[in-house]
């Protein structure tokens, strides 16, 4: 299984689900370029460098076909490797995803008004304003403040290149060529992802389906990762049958 993380993250956003997956499980949490403790390359961040990276990693550690698990940014960069790497993936579970996210007004006028101005150091309270509005429910303090840390480890040039990025980059209409099962876990109460985004991408997408969260927000993996892992088992043993 292949870990991405959403944009500002690392891989600790999955820490509170790791322990909860079975324990032989070989499982790569990836802090994608710009992000954690990787390399903070200027220049470009699409999710087609991201994809191409995380192939990268497979051929690196010799990896077999993946689960490939991917929450918001990291989703569509695993939509992307198995749009570009499609021998890389055996499956795929995408988190809070996005259809597309360039006609998202409320988007593009944080990323016009806040990311492109922004310079270093990031301000703590963009970090904690930002990692608040993705959830529905409180989390462990503790958690919280590990995210915000991991977001100020992003470099502005990132965040500004990481977002530019995801506005021009359009692979909803290249969905048809994932042709391995897709899971889309999506929060109820996400106030980020537009509810008919998840009704786009099962039309897209020709081995989709879809598990709903009533009570759960953007992050549904930090809010319930309990319920996150038991998903991941679930899907996994699909995949095995």
């Amino acid at each position: 299984m292949l870990l991405l993380h959403g944009i500002t993250d690392s891989w600790r956003s999955f820490a509170p689900v790791l322990p909860l997956l079975p324990a032989h499980w070989h499982v790569v949490g990836l802090s994608q370029r710009g992000h954690g403790e990787s390399d903070k390359p200027v220049g470009s961040n699409r999710t087609r460098d991201f994809a191409a990276d995380a192939a990268a990693v497979a051929r690196a550690l010799d990896l077999p076909p993946l689960l490939v698990v991917g929450h918001s940014m990291g989703a569509a960069n695993a939509f992307r490797l198995a749009i570009d790497h499609p021998h890389v993936v055996r499956g795929v579970v995408a988190a809070g995803a996005f259809a597309q996210f360039g006609d998202i007004a409320d988007l593009r006028e944080f990323v016009q008004s806040t990311v492109a101005p922004l310079m270093d150091p990031v301000p703590r309270e963009l970090g904690s304003a930002f990692q608040q509005d993705t959830l529905a429910r409180s989390v462990a303090p503790e958690l919280f403040e590990t995210v915000v840390d991991e977001s100020l480890r992003v470099p502005a040039h990132v965040w500004r290149s990481a977002f530019a990025g995801l506005l021009e980059d359009d692979f909803c209409a290249e969905l048809s060529r994932v042709k391995v099962p897709t899971l889309l876990v999506q929060g109820a109460l996400d106030t980020f992802v537009p509810a008919a985004d998840t009704a786009q991408l099962l039309r897209a997408l020709p081995c989709g389906r879809a598990s709903v969260w009533a009570e759960a927000g953007h992050a549904m993996h930090w809010e319930e990762p309990g319920r996150f892992a038991a998903e991941l088992v679930r899907f996994a043993a699909e995949l095995g049958a």
